[in-house]
């Protein structure tokens, strides 16, 4: 029974895999699994005892298979014009990033493309791909999607083709601040990141390895600038760092406002009678 119940498991699974953009596409992925699930149960000698029950879900699994498999041979072939989209926009095939590199977000590979030739290979792509709309649905909203982008938006696409350095995404930009969203959550050990909305700016500026190239950087900033972003910084923090005093002491907290208002009027009456 346990070794059917991981079947019907691995079974279940085909029908829950999640997809992850541009790419991997779960619903494709599923259909190989199961079809593979299917070719072993096939194999399967049907006179033993033990495998009846595989022989009866190898036919429900077959079954599955071909009320599914143009559904499935479509996503495919879009899944396939995907690729050849990708690879007609020459989308950078990206390595694991190094810390070294965890600021390099200009760093694109040297391509002696231009955007004139790009654009003339993703028009005549886009015009050989003409999917039957009532056999192939997938395709087809694959087609009409990406036509619709490319009009509107096909020529802001091009000018990293034409300008050095420009990357033609923000993927290593949004690696470097999830790293700074995981960094902060594990030294705070809460789920919210709003202090980088106060200060993420600085650890974006200052990532080191050490204390040493740290204060290298430090140095290098006007000790006068110094001073004037750290008292920004001190004020963007005052409101966070007096709610988190009322949720803690509320009493002693308003107690403080109450006083520091009294001391305030103080001041001011004697401003005034001096005045007079």
């Amino acid at each position: 029974m346990t070794v059917e119940a991981q079947i019907r498991a691995a079974i279940r699974d085909c029908v829950n895999r999640t997809s992850r953009k541009p790419f991997n596409w779960g619903g494709i992925q599923g259909y190989q699994q199961l079809s593979a699930i299917g070719e072993i149960l096939r194999s399967l000698p049907c006179r033993a005892i033990d495998t009846d029950y595989l022989s009866i879900l190898s036919v429900w699994v077959d079954q599955a298979l071909i009320n599914n498999l143009s559904v499935a041979s479509d996503l495919e072939q879009a899944h396939q014009w995907l690729r050849q989209i990708a690879d007609c926009l020459h989308y950078p095939k990206y390595s694991k990033t190094c810390k070294d590199d965890v600021t390099n977000v200009t760093d694109t590979s040297n391509s002696p493309l231009t955007s004139f030739q790009v654009r003339r290979e993703m028009e005549e792509l886009l015009e050989q791909f003409q999917p039957d709309p009532q056999h192939h649905p997938a395709q087809f909203a694959l087609k009409k999607k990406l036509q619709r982008l490319w009009h509107k938006y096909g020529t802001n696409l091009l000018y990293c083709y034409d300008i050095p350095g420009l990357p033609p995404d923000n993927l290593k930009i949004e690696s470097l601040f999830s790293n700074l969203r995981r960094h902060q959550r594990r030294i705070s050990g809460r789920k919210s990141t709003a202090e980088l909305r106060d200060f993420g700016q600085y650890q974006v500026l200052f990532i080191a390895e050490n204390e040493k190239q740290l204060l290298e950087q430090i140095q290098q900033v006007p000790i006068t600038e110094y001073k004037i972003q750290r008292r920004r910084l001190a004020m963007a923090e005052a409101p966070r760092q007096q709610k988190r005093r009322l949720h803690r002491n509320p009493v002693n907290t308003i107690q403080a406002l109450v006083n520091q208002h009294q001391q305030l009027l103080t001041v001011l009456e004697f401003q005034a009678l001096n005045t007079n």
